[in-house]
């Protein structure tokens, strides 16, 4: 997964039909794991355009799509939020969120 800053957030979501934003804080457990887990999806879905972002710099983000707390996956489709997902279940679940 690659770094993602807002513009480039913005320019993948109004330019693919569907499009994932993973974001993370460095010093949260639960979001290594996450990490973890989103790495095997992206490998399962290369096509499919992921970013990730420390929310601790797109902090415009959080308070755009009221994000709650981390991990915190948002997926969009055609441009619009489609689903925040804060609990990733299991790398099968994330699978079928997104393909």
């Amino acid at each position: 997964m690659e770094e993602w800053n807002h513009k480039d957030w913005i320019k993948m979501k109004n330019t693919h039909k569907l499009s994932a934003y993973y974001l993370y804080t460095p010093m949260c457990g639960t979001c290594q794991l996450a990490s973890k887990m989103l790495d095997v999806v992206v490998a399962a879905l290369p096509e499919l355009p992921i970013g990730k972002a420390n929310l601790n710099y797109v902090q415009e983000i959080a308070a755009l799509y009221e994000v709650e707390s981390v991990p915190c996956l948002l997926i969009t489709e055609n441009g619009k939020l489609k689903e925040k997902i804060y609990a990733f279940q299991s790398v099968p679940y994330l699978y079928e969120k997104l393909k």
